[in-house]
Parts: C-alpha cells; structure tokens; sequence
C-alpha cells in the first residue's frame, strides 16, 4: 500500500513539473529572413516571467562580450555593465508575462549586435502541415504602435547548439 502511495505521489509530482512547463520554454535557433541561423536561444521561465538567453553564436567565440549594448537597460534583470557581458548567457529576453499558454508579452528583447531594445511579444505556432511545417517561436521585436518584425525561430538542441560553437 505504501509504495503505491509513494508511487501515485511521485507521478503527480511529475505531473505538475511538466505542467508547469509552456510550449515557448526550450532551445531554439533564431533565424533570419534568409533562413541563416543567427544564435541559439535557452527560453525558460524564473517567479512566472520569461527570459532567453543565447548559448551558441555561430562563428563567434563564447567570450565576445556585447559591446554595442549601452551599459544599462531600463528593468535588466542582471545588474552590472551590459556593455561588459558577454553575448552567451546574458538574458537579453526578459521580463515578459503569460498572457495564454504559449503567448507572451510585456518585456524586452535587446539585440547584442547593435544594442537596441525592443518591446517584445513570443507566441508558440504548432505545426500545422500547411503554414507551419514544424512547431515554430513567431518572435515579435516592436519599437512602437505595433510597428516592428516577427522572425520564426525553429525548436533545436543543446547538442545542435554545441556543434555551432567554434572549438
């Protein structure tokens, strides 16, 4: 009786983490509008916000700091001289609240290679056989108005992103 306890506890338990879990958490690619990828992402979720860091840009050494950025952004969840952090593992994602499951919105993107910032809004699109071949992140950057770009960024791995790292 006590091991189906335990067993029926722990599988509710795992239950709750994968749960917990949105589509838009993972690895992904971030590609261009010429289909080249430009940096792996780590999306993930911290007190029910969500962040995105980079882990790979190809063809660029892991200590390449972002020096294009200015030295702080308003609400930047790491405190220190953006200018002086490196481009991997700073969370250039940040501050954006679930407003759906699979729809984010309400925080900031900064891109490393210019340091502008960006509103930015994440949205899950599911494969659907016609428009969307695999599950795709539509990754929203506005400056404003609702003018701006979305880029479709592609599910990878770390393992794929680990092939992309220069050696």
């Amino acid at each position: 009786m006590k091991k189906i306890l335990l067993t029926s506890f722990m599988a509710i338990l795992c239950f709750a983490s994968l749960a917990a879990a949105d589509m838009v958490e993972g690895v992904w690619k971030s590609v261009d509008e010429e289909g080249k990828t430009t940096a792996v992402w780590k999306i993930y979720q911290k007190n029910n916000t969500l962040y995105g860091e980079i882990i790979v840009v190809p063809n660029q050494a892991d200590s390449k700091t972002a020096s294009a950025c200015k030295s702080s952004y308003k609400d930047f969840p790491v405190s220190g001289d953006v200018s002086k952090m490196t481009v991997i593992n700073t969370p250039f994602i940040y501050g954006l609240k679930m407003k759906s499951a699979g729809q984010w919105e309400g925080g900031n993107i900064i891109d490393p290679k210019d340091g502008k910032i960006y509103k930015c809004k994440i949205t899950f699109r599911a494969q659907d056989g016609s428009k969307y071949k695999t599950d795709v992140l539509e990754m929203r950057g506005e400056i404003g108005l609702g003018i701006g770009r979305s880029q479709y960024w592609e599910r990878s791995t770390e393992a794929a992103a680990e092939s992309l790292r220069i050696k």
